[in-house]
């Protein structure tokens, strides 16, 4: 099912190995669909290389030949403090104005470096930032969140409720018919969405003119899908969005836990509104814990487990690639599509919740190699759609390759509506 080296990227952790179990686990699911509507699916593959650079995918992206605007604030960083790290999170306006509030002034390393860095922490998330102090991965296990996801599956699953059997469509792709409604930011939830896009799903993502938006990201995970406008914070919005869910089969939304949920948009008034329907949410630290509500990102959970104090000289080493979120999307898009079928199968109602941090602590488990030293060769993997040149999709699946019917839309172009 493996094809080329183990190791392309450079680092202890197996983060080439990762990338491909993740991909494989999304391509054998969609084999398996294809297979219930009685398609060949051929025999499935991976390419190592080639799912090392879709969890790179970010970086290669360009818009007419062109680059498009880094991932970075200038103020996002690592920052020395008095008693060892901690990571800001500026990369949208109100994490940098909250950042700058909580330290009271814009001279962040002056101010991080006379106090603690779990001080820091703490008094950057009570302004509504976002920030991790770095521990150390034996620190992180004996942790009181670190104890809670130990026990916690890398999936967990619910039943949400009895439904009737959906069949699949007649479509000759494994995810044909499929609607889904995205509510998702940043990368792993979009990559969520990209996933099913690329074998075949229907994709709406639903965003706001109002909330803050990464260009460059989106033109990277955006790639197959439309995306429309909606504000939940009037009733007119709020309307749109059930009259959405009425509609679809999935919902998969990224979010900080309770601020759907908040709005009236639980998973079990979901399943009321829409029997059936395939319940996706992702989250940073987990559903379980003192943390569970926390908000955080792929570079805030490597300091905050001990991932990046791993072989760690003068400061945090990060991964090689933003692993937790790419490996938590492609895992997502797996088990929605798992469930999916269980739905084809059995009926019911389902929701699968994931978390960056128990994504983190899979990649722990997978142990340690030397890795590459080379920078990633990605020639030949790389191809254009409209003017977005881009990874393209990894994992062989010869009975319906997959790949995106068009570049990433202009965020709120399209109508909220399902059917193009």
């Amino acid at each position: 099912m493996f094809t080329g080296p183990e190791s392309v990227l450079p680092g202890p952790f197996r983060v080439t190995e990762a990338a491909a179990r993740a991909v494989a686990a999304a391509t054998v699911e969609a084999a398996e669909l294809l297979q219930l509507k009685g398609i060949d699916p051929g025999p499935v593959s991976v390419d190592r290389r080639h799912a090392a650079a879709a969890f790179r995918s970010e970086r290669y992206v360009r818009l007419d030949g062109e680059p498009l605007p880094g991932l970075w604030d200038p103020l996002t960083g690592d920052y020395r403090a008095a008693d060892g790290w901690v990571r800001l999170h500026c990369n949208y306006p109100h994490h940098a104005e909250a950042a700058c509030r909580a330290l009271g002034t814009k001279d962040l390393a002056a101010a991080v470096a006379k106090r603690g860095a779990e001080d820091v922490q703490e008094a950057v998330l009570a302004e509504g930032g976002a920030a991790a102090a770095m521990r150390g991965r034996e620190e992180w296990l004996a942790h009181p969140q670190g104890q809670v996801l130990a026990e916690s599956p890398l999936v967990a699953w619910d039943s949400l409720g009895p439904a009737p059997v959906t069949g699949l469509s007649t479509s000759e792709r494994p995810l044909g018919g499929v609607r889904v409604l995205e509510l998702t930011h940043v990368i792993a939830g979009p990559v969520a969405g990209r996933v099913l896009a690329a074998h075949g799903a229907e994709v709406l993502h639903v965003g706001a003119a109002h909330l803050p938006a990464l260009p460059g990201l989106w033109a990277d995970t955006g790639l197959g899908k439309r995306s429309a406008h909606v504000d939940l914070r009037t009733r007119a919005g709020r309307d749109t969005l059930w009259r959405l869910i009425g509609q679809a089969d999935v919902f998969l939304q990224s979010y900080r836990p309770g601020a759907l949920a908040g709005l009236g948009f639980t998973a079990e008034r979901l399943a009321e509104a829409r029997p059936g329907i395939v319940v996706a949410e992702l989250n940073a630290y987990g559903w379980d814990g003192p943390w569970a509500g926390r908000r955080g990102f792929d570079s805030l959970v490597q300091l905050a487990s001990g991932i990046a104090a791993e072989a760690a000289v003068d400061g945090p080493r990060p991964l090689p690639a933003q692993a937790l979120d790419h490996g938590t999307g492609w895992l997502t898009a797996a088990a929605i599509m798992t469930a999916l079928r269980r739905r084809a199968l059995e009926g019911g109602s389902w929701r699968v919740r994931l978390s960056l941090a128990r994504t983190g602590l899979w990649l722990d488990s997978l142990g340690r190699e030397e890795g590459s030293a080379g920078e990633l060769d990605v020639s030949g993997l790389l191809t254009r759609t409209g003017r977005t040149t881009h990874v393209r999709v990894p994992g062989e699946l010869p009975g319906a390759p997959p790949c995106w019917a068009s570049a990433a839309p202009e965020p709120g172009g399209d109508e909220a509506r399902f059917g193009a």
